[in-house]
C-alpha cells in the first residue's frame, strides 16, 4: 500500500470515530461527548418543565377550587346540649347528646377571643384564611408519615370542625384549604371566629366555649377573665395531658409554656399593656364534676319546663334538637325545703321493703307545687320519688280527683253569681244549711244523698256555709251546688284554671265532690286566683327560654280580673277559719297567716291540702297507685296507720314546707277589706233530734268564721272529732244531746280507724 493510500485509510478510520458537527459542537472544550440524563437537563428543558408543571398546578388548583364547595355541617359540630338553671342563673341541668352550647361572638368577650388569636393564628384578621406554607409542609409530613399535618390558621381549624373530619389525609387537607378560602370569602372573620370557638374541644367532654368556661371555672364564658381564657386557649392543643387536674409534670409544664405564650403573643400584638402582663398569674381551673344530670327532682321540673314550652308552641322536636338554654322559676332553697318536707314528714316514715307487714306503703306516691302568690312563678315542685322508679310527675299528673278541695270552688261560684238557697236566701259564709247526712238535694233533676265521712250529722240540724266548709260536710255542699247551678260551678271552676277533660261530672250535683280529675299545678292556679283577689294566675314553671335561632318570652302568669275582689276575699276569708278552726288545723302557726282546704277522695285513694299565705300558694296531694297494675288504691294503712286524709300527711308536708321556705322572711296578713261574710245567723239554735248515729251541733260563728271559747267545733278532714285539737272542739252527741256544761277533755290516743269509706265521700 502506497503513502497516500495508507494516508485514505487513516482518515476513513477517523471518520468513522468522530462524532457529527452538532454533536461535536457538544463536547465542548474538553472535546468528550455528554451521556444518559445530563444530555436533557439544560435551561430551556428545565424552564419548560417548571412552567409546564406550574400551569397544570394552577389548572388543577382552579379545577379543584370550582369542584370542592363547603359540605353540609358535620353533624356533630352542630349538635348541641340543653342546658337548664335555677331561678339564680345556677345550672340545674344538662342535657342531650353533647355538652355544647353555641354562643353569638358578642357573649364572648374581646379578651377571650384575643387570647385564642394569639396562640393559633396572630395574623387571623389580615390573612385570607389559609396558610400556604403550613399546608404545604404539612401535606408533606402527612405523606411521610411523619405525624399529623399542621400549620392551620383559625379558618382552617373552624372549617375542619364544622364541615369536614378530624382525619389527616392528604385528600382532607386539600378541601380544607379550598373550603377555607371560601368560607373566608363568604363569611365575617367575627363569624368564623365565633364558629371556632363554640366547635373546639376542650377536654372534660365539653364541647364550645361555654361549655369549656362552666367545666373549667364554673361560669359563663361572658364572665371569663384573661387569665383563664389563656388557659382554655393553651388547653385545646391536647385536652387529656393539658387538664391541670390530671396533668403530669410534664403536662403541667407544657400548658405553662402555652400559658405564657398567649400572653406575651398579646403584648406583641399590642393588645396587653406590658406592666399588666406582669401582674397576670395563671389560675388554676377547678376540679372536674360530673355533668349535671336529671337525679332526683331535676328530671321532673325538665319534663314540667317541657310541657309548658309545647302549650306555648315550642315543639319537642325543636328542643330536642338543643342549644336551648331555659331557666327556670325554680328557687334552689325553696326546692331543696320542699324535697326536705317531703322526705321527712312522709318518705322517712314508710317502710317501702317491708311488703308483708306495710303492703300499703309500696303504693304510696307525693305531688306537690309551690307558687309565689304575687308573681304566678312556680318556685318549687316534687314529682315523685325519682325518674328511674316513677317516670311520671306526680306534680302534673290528671287521672285523681281532687275531692273536697273543689268544695270553695263551689262556694265561690254561689258567691259570683248571687245564687240564692231554695228558699230565696242569698248564699253567704253565714247562711244556714241542714248537715244531715244522706239528705237528699232539693232542687236537682239527678238524686243525690250523699254521707258525711263516718256518717256524722253536723248541726241541729242546721250549721252556716263556714262551719260546713270547716268540717267539709258534703251535705251541705251537694245542696249549695245544686243552689248555685252545676253549669256555672264549672263555669267557674275552668275559669280558675281546672281543665275540661273527658270524665268531667257534666251538670250533677256530684260534682261538689270533686269527682274530676285534676292535677296540683291547676289547684294551685285556683287558689293562687282566690288569694290574688280574684286576678286569673297561671303558674308558670319557665322564666325564660334562649335558642341562638329564637326568642321565647312567657305569657304573664297574673291574668284577667275572673272573680270579684269580693268574691275571691271572702273565699279566702272562710278558708283561714278551716286552717283556724277546722279540718286544716294542722297547719296553723303564729308564723304566718294561712288560709287552706283538706281534700280526701273517695275510697281514700287520694288525699290532698291546698293552702296559701300571702307569700305562698301551696299543693301537696298524695295517691295510692299499685306498683304493679299502676291502678288506683287506698291510702289507709300508710305508715302503718287508719285512714290518711288531707289533714294528715298532706298536711304536715305543707306546714314544715310553709314554715322552712319563709324563715327569715317578713311575713304578711291577708288584705281582706272586701270580704263579705253575710248576716250572723240568731244567737241560738235549737238542736233537733237525728236519725244517724250521732250528730254535732256547731254555735253560729262571727264574720270571720270563728266561734267562741268553749263552743263546739266540728271534725276535721277525716269526719271525726279531731282529738288533737283545742278543748273547744266539739263532742258528737247522740239523739236529743245534753249540751256539755264544760269543754270537753280530748281522747289520750287517736280513735280506731273506720271501716271501708263509703264511695260518695269526697272530702
Amino acid at each position: 500500500m502506497g503513502r497516500a493510500e495508507a494516508r485514505r485509510a487513516q482518515q476513513q478510520r477517523g471518520a468513522r470515530k468522530a462524532p457529527s458537527g452538532r454533536a461535536g459542537k457538544s463536547t465542548g472544550k474538553t472535546g468528550k461527548k455528554r451521556s444518559g440524563i445530563r444530555r436533557f437537563l439544560n435551561w430551556k428543558t428545565i424552564l419548560g418543565t417548571f412552567l409546564g408543571g406550574a400551569l397544570l398546578l394552577i389548572i388543577g388548583a382552579v379545577a379543584l377550587y370550582f369542584s370542592v364547595d363547603p359540605p353540609d355541617p358535620n353533624k356533630n359540630a352542630i349538635l348541641q346540649s340543653n342546658t337548664y338553671k335555677y331561678a339564680d342563673g345556677s345550672i340545674m341541668a344538662r342535657t342531650g347528646q353533647m355538652n355544647r352550647e353555641i354562643l353569638p361572638i358578642d357573649k364572648i368577650p374581646e379578651d377571650v377571643r384575643t387570647a385564642f388569636i394569639a396562640i393559633e393564628n396572630k395574623s387571623f384578621y389580615k390573612d385570607s384564611g389559609v396558610d400556604v406554607i403550613g399546608v404545604a409542609r404539612g401535606v408533606v409530613n402527612t405523606a411521610l408519615g411523619r405525624g399529623k399535618a399542621g400549620g392551620s390558621t383559625i379558618t382552617q381549624q373552624y372549617v375542619k370542625n364544622y364541615y369536614l373530619t378530624q382525619d389527616q389525609s392528604a385528600t382532607r387537607k386539600l378541601r380544607e384549604l379550598v373550603i377555607s378560602i371560601k368560607v373566608d370569602q363568604r363569611m365575617k372573620k367575627n363569624e368564623i371566629l365565633a364558629g371556632y370557638l363554640n366547635t373546639n374541644f376542650y377536654g372534660r367532654n365539653a364541647y364550645g366555649i361555654q361549655a369549656a368556661a362552666q367545666a373549667y371555672y364554673g361560669i359563663d364564658a361572658e364572665k371569663l377573665n384573661l387569665e383563664q381564657a389563656a388557659y382554655l386557649a393553651a388547653v385545646i392543643q391536647a385536652p387529656s395531658q393539658y387538664d391541670w387536674a390530671i396533668a403530669g409534670p410534664n403536662g403541667k409544664r407544657l400548658v405553662m409554656i402555652r400559658f405564657n405564650a398567649v400572653l406575651d403573643n398579646m403584648v406583641e400584638m399590642g393588645k396587653l399593656d406590658q406592666a399588666k402582663r406582669a401582674t397576670l398569674k395563671f389560675q388554676e381551673p377547678i376540679k372536674p364534676k360530673p355533668l349535671p344530670g336529671m337525679d332526683g327532682q331535676k328530671g321532673y321540673l325538665v319534663q314540667a319546663a317541657k310541657q309548658e314550652l309545647s302549650r306555648q308552641n315550642i315543639k319537642d322536636a325543636d328542643i330536642s334538637a338543643g342549644g336551648w338554654t331555659i331557666t327556670l322559676n325554680i328557687d334552689k332553697k325553696k326546692q331543696a325545703a320542699l324535697e326536705k318536707a317531703v322526705d321527712d314528714e312522709l318518705e322517712s316514715k314508710l317502710d317501702r321493703k317491708n311488703t308483708k307487714d306495710r303492703p300499703q306503703d309500696q303504693s304510696v306516691q307525693a305531688g306537690a307545687t309551690s307558687v309565689d302568690a304575687k308573681t304566678g312563678q312556680i318556685v318549687a315542685m316534687y314529682g315523685g320519688v325519682g325518674l328511674t322508679e316513677k317516670a311520671e310527675s306526680n306534680a302534673l299528673r290528671t287521672d285523681y280527683q281532687p275531692g273536697s278541695t273543689f268544695k270553695p270552688i263551689v262556694l265561690a261560684s254561689a258567691l259570683e253569681n248571687g245564687a240564692k238557697t231554695q228558699d230565696g236566701r242569698p248564699i253567704t259564709p253565714n247562711t244556714l244549711y241542714d248537715g244531715t247526712s244522706k239528705r237528699p238535694v232539693v232542687g236537682s233533676a239527678t238524686a243525690f244523698a250523699p254521707q258525711n265521712q263516718d256518717d256524722i250529722n253536723y248541726g241541729d240540724p242546721m250549721l252556716t256555709v263556714q262551719e260546713a266548709t270547716n268540717s267539709s260536710v258534703n251535705s251541705v255542699y251537694a245542696q249549695m251546688i245544686v243552689d248555685a247551678k252545676p253549669e256555672k260551678v264549672k263555669e267557674t271552676a275552668l275559669a280558675l284554671g281546672m281543665r275540661d277533660r273527658d270524665g268531667w261530672p257534666g251538670d250533677r250535683p256530684a260534682m261538689t265532690l270533686g269527682t274530676m280529675s285534676a292535677n296540683t299545678v291547676e289547684m294551685a292556679a285556683v287558689y293562687a286566683t282566690f288569694g290574688n283577689h280574684g286576678k286569673k294566675v297561671t303558674p308558670t314553671i319557665v322564666k325564660k327560654a334562649e335558642h341562638v335561632d329564637a326568642q321565647f318570652k312567657p305569657v304573664n302568669p297574673i291574668g284577667a280580673q275572673v272573680l270579684t275582689s269580693k268574691t275571691a276575699d271572702t273565699v279566702t276569708k272562710v278558708l283561714t277559719g278551716v286552717v283556724e278552726d277546722g279540718s286544716g288545723k294542722a297547719v296553723r302557726s303564729s308564723a304566718y297567716e294561712a288560709a287552706g282546704k283538706t281534700g280526701t277522695t273517695e275510697k281514700n285513694v287520694a288525699a290532698w291540702f291546698t293552702g296559701y299565705t300571702p307569700e305562698l300558694v301551696t299543693v301537696v296531694a298524695m295517691f295510692g297507685e299499685d306498683p304493679n297494675s299502676h291502678n288506683q288504691v287506698t291510702l289507709t294503712g300508710t305508715a302503718g296507720k287508719g285512714r290518711a286524709g288531707g289533714s294528715s300527711f298532706p298536711a304536715q308536708i305543707w306546714q314544715a314546707y310553709t314554715t322552712a321556705a319563709l324563715k327569715g322572711q317578713s311575713t304578711g296578713q291577708f288584705d281582706l277589706e272586701d270580704a263579705e261574710m253575710g248576716t250572723p245567723p240568731a244567737p241560738t239554735r235549737s238542736p233537733s233530734p237525728s236519725a244517724s248515729n250521732q250528730t254535732l251541733a256547731p254555735t253560729p260563728t262571727g264574720s270571720a268564721g270563728t266561734r267562741p271559747t268553749g263552743t263546739p267545733d266540728p271534725t276535721g278532714s277525716s269526719g271525726k272529732p279531731d282529738p288533737t285539737g283545742p278543748t273547744k272542739n266539739p263532742t258528737p252527741t247522740t239523739k236529743n244531746p245534753t249540751p256539755p256544761t264544760k269543754d270537753p277533755t280530748p281522747p289520750t290516743k287517736d280513735p280506731t280507724p273506720p271501716g271501708p269509706p263509703n264511695p260518695l265521700l269526697g272530702r
